[in-house]
């Protein structure tokens, strides 16, 4: 703790407590998303996305509040993303999302520690959130919304995902995995409609950034459920402060 106390909050935050994995891993799934872009130079923004939605979540899973910073810039873009791709229940989660950061920044500043709940709590959680995914799934079908039934993922269970997250329960993760892997199937039949010219909404760019986006926080979240569960975060978060 000495080493890291002479340091300044920035770097310590930024540069430190890293393992050799970690940092292979965010150089791939960053190289990813650029070399989307390099693919398909359409939407400079959705790349801008996927990057700061991979830095964001990394340092979420390290349990940093400066996660949050990343958060706000990675979902202000996406709002905009999911705009122009009709994704109606995305561009919704999207607005909570930009609410929730500077909400998430005040929390984790005052509480380093994760948690979690105890087995029947956490099954009344999930069983909410899969109500919950049904009555959106109607609403969304209502309002025309492309693929409804993945995207009322996207909409109720990220909600319910992302205010576990603020809170640091360790269940956040199992529903970002659920989350992610619901909204890189949504993208990638997004991408392919858009490719055989079935739908002409929204940008081929875009829709590839998310497809990396998608994969990039799957991989993080089941890393990151990993290691919430043995601590390690805790640790990682009071290094922050």
């Amino acid at each position: 703790m000495q080493t890291i106390n002479k340091h300044g909050w920035w770097y310590n935050q930024l540069f430190t407590n890293w393992k050799r994995f970690e940092v292979i891993y965010i150089s791939a799934l960053i190289l990813l998303q650029i070399i989307a872009y390099v693919i398909v130079p359409d939407s400079l923004i959705g790349m801008i996305s996927g990057v700061a939605g991979v830095i964001c979540l990394v340092y979420g899973m390290k349990g940093r509040k400066i996660s949050f910073i990343f958060g706000f810039v990675q979902c202000v873009a996406m709002t905009y993303v999911a705009w122009i791709s009709h994704a109606y229940g995305s561009f919704a989660i999207d607005i909570f999302y930009v609410i929730s950061q500077p909400i998430g920044w005040y929390l984790w500043g005052n509480d380093a520690a994760t948690h979690a709940f105890s087995k029947a709590k956490r099954q009344f959680v999930f069983g909410g959130a899969f109500i919950a995914w049904g009555v959106g799934w109607f609403i969304l079908a209502m309002l025309h919304g492309q693929l409804p039934y993945l995207d009322s993922i996207n909409f109720v269970v990220s909600f319910i995902a992302q205010i576990l997250y603020i809170l640091k329960f360790q269940e956040n993760w199992s529903l970002w995995i659920v989350v992610n892997i619901a909204n890189f199937i949504y993208w990638v039949i997004l991408t392919v409609q858009t490719v055989t010219g079935h739908n002409d909404i929204g940008s081929l760019g875009a829709n590839i950034s998310q497809v990396t986006l998608q994969f990039a926080l799957l991989f993080n979240a089941v890393y990151a459920s990993r290691v919430w569960a043995t601590g390690a975060a805790d640790n990682e978060g009071g290094a922050g402060k």
